[in-house]
């Protein structure tokens, strides 16, 4: 249902795209516009994971640097079929993570050394389990491809603006480009925050499933979410437009959900992984195998994590 969900927003963007360019050129200029989105979807598809790295300044990291983190990403994704992804750092003290790249084969992992530094082994794999459900289900290319089009959208408004789109097709015209203007790019952000948090809430309960105990991530976002209004990510402060890749919103001040939230609340979140639990200990227990926690991977209890330590 969330991935049917996932394609019909997806689609409103790109009709909303359209539209714009309709406004501005009537049929040449929906026609520019679907070049203009191909084009920058397609830079999109082969540089996100190159520029979404370099803007939070990650440093890659490999089992001599990172022995205890590169385990636990390397056993997780063993659990999820998933080959293993590149792994990097950011230097940042709030406890924060992201995936991206356009195919799990393309993929990147990266986690703030704050969330090295507060978050026991147990929350730390909840964290990278979330991240590498997003990976498995694609979500990282959508969500590049719904930012780059919500891009888009909101400077082919201002093109249009200022270079008098509309104005040849008489009032209406202009009045349509006045209104496409203001409310394209609203539109744009709406239907692309929508995407965002039906994702999470996917990756969340795929994360409970990879690590074996939704109760590891319940308790990170948590810990997470109460860290993020007291340590401020200076890089993402300065590209805000890449708060949605987080695992929570890194942004200060922005803890609600609203309608232009690119995260749903953490306390449904919680909730969700809290029942997820209880279900997952029902069918155990049902199956016979167990009347414990279910089975998960091990997780390494050390803490030489890297150099940062």
């Amino acid at each position: 249902m969330n991935t049917v969900k996932t394609m019909m927003l997806l689609a409103a963007m790109t009709a909303l795209f359209l539209s714009v360019g309709w406004l501005i050129g009537g049929t040449a200029g929906a026609l520019i516009a679907l070049v203009f989105a191909l084009g920058a979807n397609a830079f999109a598809f082969w540089n996100s994971d190159r520029l979404a790295l370099a803007a939070h300044d990650a440093r890659e990291v490999d089992p001599q640097t990172a022995p205890d983190l590169y385990g636990i990403v390397e056993g997780l994704a063993r659990n999820a079929g998933l080959p293993m992804p590149r792994l990097y750092v950011i230097n940042q003290d709030q406890p924060n993570a992201f995936a991206t790249g356009r195919s799990p084969q393309r993929a990147a992992v990266a986690v703030t050394t704050g969330i090295m530094r507060q978050l026991s082994d147990e929350e730390l794999a909840g964290v990278i389990a979330h991240e590498l459900a997003h990976i498995k289900n694609r979500d990282t290319l959508t969500m590049t491809v719904a930012a780059t089009v919500a891009g888009a959208i909101s400077m082919l408004a201002q093109f249009g603006m200022f270079f008098g789109g509309g104005r040849n097709r008489g009032w209406m015209g202009f009045a349509g480009m006045l209104l496409a203007a203001v409310m394209a790019p609203i539109a744009a952000m709406l239907i692309q925050a929508t995407i965002s948090r039906t994702r999470e809430y996917s990756a969340d309960r795929m994360g409970g499933e990879i690590c074996g105990n939704p109760l590891w991530l319940a308790s990170a976002l948590g810990r997470i979410s109460g860290a993020a209004s007291r340590f401020e990510m200076e890089t993402a402060e300065s590209h805000p437009a890449s708060a949605h890749l987080f695992i929570v919103n890194p942004l200060s001040g922005r803890p609600m959900d609203g309608l232009f939230s690119t995260h749903p609340m953490t306390e449904n979140r919680i909730a969700a992984l809290k029942q997820q639990a209880v279900e997952m200990e029902r069918t155990t227990n049902l199956s016979g195998l167990s009347t414990s926690e279910p089975q998960r991977p091990s997780v390494p209890q050390t803490r030489r994590r890297g150099p940062w330590q």
